[in-house]
């Protein structure tokens, strides 16, 4: 079971919720901040698929923060945390996590009370760096790294350096990754592979099955497949069957926050 949907508190955020550790993260230069068994977490930017099972738990909610959101809020650069898992007691005070915890613990559906928790660590820290947020915008709509460093008024190498602590990795990479997404997206609309190699901006369709492999570890046609089967089996039964259908074990989620639970 794996279920998600847009936080009304937290600008650009998602909640989500998931009750098993099938699948496969896709990096979508997001973070996430979870709630599993009683502890809270933070997964770091993805750079590769990540497999299923490196956080324990029976069930697991969290919020998805957009690329460039979390580390004012968590106060550490989001290179630090580049394709990791970790307690937030490692970073923050564990007695304030403790605290935090106490909070979250007590809602019915701990996505609303990761949300409420977020909503107020933003309102304490203000809002995103409008420089990152407008980076992160222009990237996510196929512009180059040149041009985006001209559109924000900073040279490469300081864009670069910047993006690093704003998102784990540098712009360049970053771009990769959000139209890896856009190509996936268009994959599960049910295009065909030159279609959704020529609208996400890839050079041909050799391109676009090579960033598929070298990001996500399959194939644009092992994704498409599974995408398929996972649409069906959600069609043709309960909520929870999608989920533990062979297909949604096998095939990565588009959603990078869907097994770092």
């Amino acid at each position: 079971m794996y279920e998600e949907r847009p936080s009304r508190a937290v600008p650009g955020a998602v909640l989500w919720r998931a009750g098993g550790s099938g699948g496969v993260v896709l990096p979508d230069g997001c973070m996430d901040l979870l709630w599993v068994d009683g502890r809270l977490l933070v997964a770091g930017p993805d750079t590769t698929a990540h497999p299923a099972g490196e956080v324990p738990g029976s069930g697991f909610a969290g919020i998805r923060l957009a690329p460039g959101a979390a580390p004012a809020l968590l106060g550490v650069p989001a290179r630090v945390l580049r394709d990791r898992r970790v307690e937030l007691a490692d970073l923050w005070p564990a007695a304030e996590v403790r605290r935090l915890a106490g909070r979250v613990a007590p809602y019915e559906d701990p996505c609303s009370g990761l949300e409420e928790l977020v909503r107020r660590r933003a309102a304490d820290c203000g809002p995103p760096d409008p420089l990152v947020t407008r980076a992160a915008a222009l990237l996510r709509a196929g512009r180059g790294v040149a041009a985006v460093a001209g559109a924000v008024g900073l040279g490469e190498r300081q864009l670069h350096r910047r993006s690093l602590d704003a998102f784990g990795y540098g712009p360049r990479t970053l771009g990769r990754i959000l139209r890896l997404q856009r190509a996936l997206a268009l994959t599960r609309r049910g295009l065909a592979q030159a279609e959704v190699a020529a609208a996400a901006g890839y050079a041909d369709q050799a391109h676009y099955t090579r960033e598929v492999r070298a990001l996500a570890g399959t194939t644009p046609g092992a994704y498409a497949a599974g995408a398929a089967g996972v649409a069906q089996a959600g069609s043709a039964g309960p909520a929870g069957s999608a989920a533990a259908s062979p297909a949604k074990r096998e095939t990565p989620e588009p959603s990078g926050s869907r097994t770092t639970a």
